[in-house]
């Protein structure tokens, strides 16, 4: 810290004696910064505003500056952060598909060749980039590009792009170059971050991640919470699994979970398990009455979305048990290999009640004490029924509504 303090004492005495025009200490500063604190605190939005405005205040004729950070995420490839001065920070997630429009641009050409490269407006041998949405239609002279090349795992990128006339000059250009490698470690900290966050939500849901983050990792570490709890099973599966093609199987079962996972999530419930065919989903909060009537409300829209469902002229049904009742939420399993997961005699009832869905053909039970917490008025008893596993009976209750 002493020699750059002494280093940066030095460029203010002759502020513009090095680096073309651009003193030490500026730059310095600079890579201070994006190294600090302040900028560790800072959101991906936060950051490229704040380098943006860092850049202009130091004179760089920067008009458009993106960040195109790639991660792991079933659903998206990376998120682009676009930032230009006196506008509001765009922000675009990137679906798969969407490398296909970037094919052939100097922006895959920079990663490919992991190197820095700068094209202006005309026809380049690296492609045009000029249609590229958060470029188009501004004006834009010069882009440098710049890849984020970490240690491994796939490569980011940084583009500044300018409108002035002629481009960045070359003391511009080499203040950039330095500022790289604290730009590429400050964005790599943030892709990991949103790795971590993204796998972890992808795998065991959001409830459950942010329980592990904050620690909760040990073995036989265990949670009591009440909550409401539904399990949704596919009518059917086995005769189905049986008589059609694996990939079939596959396409069918991840299209019914598409109707039945947002209509948990929506509701405020988390899927923690898939148990084949079923899905284990639990909605915990300290108002009863609140997660009964948020996983009524999913069990319902469950079902209407699977009666207009229909794939590849396929069909199906499914039963959907309710219940509510306290639960041990923690850590299970063996050394270093762990599930998180609920366990108690109350998830024991609502998959016995599944079964009596199956074995009566009905789309949708509870128990009574779901019914009382949720407050349903016409629910429909269908007497009294022995649940395997538990000595005495129970009375179970279904809804003329959702039939």
């Amino acid at each position: 810290m002493t020699l750059l303090h002494d280093v940066s004492k030095a460029a203010t005495v002759n502020p513009r004696a090095l680096n073309g025009g651009i003193s030490i200490g500026a730059t310095l500063s600079l890579i201070e910064w994006l190294t600090g604190d302040e900028c560790h605190a800072l959101d991906e939005a936060g950051l490229v505003v704040g380098l943006g405005r860092r850049l202009q205040a130091l004179g760089l004729p920067v008009d458009r500056l993106t960040l195109h950070l790639t991660t792991l995420h079933p659903e998206f490839i990376g998120r682009t952060f676009a930032w230009a001065p006196g506008e509001p920070v765009e922000i675009h997630d990137r679906e798969y598909g969407s490398r296909l429009a970037l094919a052939n641009t100097p922006l895959m050409k920079a990663q490919e060749m992991r190197e820095p490269l700068i094209v202006g407006p005309g026809e380049s041998p690296h492609g045009r980039w000029q249609h590229i949405d958060i470029f188009s239609g501004r004006g834009l002279v010069q882009l440098m590009i710049a890849p984020l090349c970490n240690a491994d795992g796939p490569i980011s990128s940084a583009v500044f792009a300018t409108r002035r006339p002629g481009g960045f000059t070359s003391s511009e250009k080499d203040l950039i170059e330095r500022i790289l490698p604290a730009l590429r470690n400050t964005c790599e900290l943030r892709v990991l971050r949103q790795c971590e966050l993204s796998l972890l939500d992808t795998y065991i849901g959001p409830m459950t991640a942010s329980r592990i983050l904050a620690g909760h990792i040990r073995r036989g570490e265990i949670e009591s919470i009440e909550a409401a709890l539904l399990l949704c099973d596919l009518r059917g599966f086995t005769e189905l699994s049986n008589r059609l093609p694996g990939s079939t199987v596959l396409s069918l079962l991840n299209a019914y979970f598409d109707k039945v996972v947002p209509a948990i999530t929506r509701e405020g419930g988390e899927a923690l398990k898939f148990m084949g065919d079923a899905v284990l989903a639990f909605f915990p909060g300290v108002d009863a009455a609140g997660a009964s009537g948020s996983a009524l409300a999913s069990a319902q829209t469950i079902l209407d979305e699977i009666g207009g469902f229909e794939y590849d002229g396929i069909r199906v049904k499914v039963g959907i048990a309710l219940h509510y009742g306290e639960v041990s939420y923690g850590n299970v399993g063996s050394g270093n290999r762990l599930d998180f997961t609920l366990i108690g005699p109350d998830v024991n009832i609502v998959s016995r009640i599944q079964g009596i869905c199956s074995e009566r053909g009905e789309a949708l039970l509870t128990s009574a004490r779901f019914r009382q917490k949720a407050e349903i008025p016409d629910a429909i008893s269908i007497g009294q029924q022995q649940l395997k596993g538990f000595a005495e009976a129970m009375e179970l209750f279904t809804i003329a509504q959702a039939e």
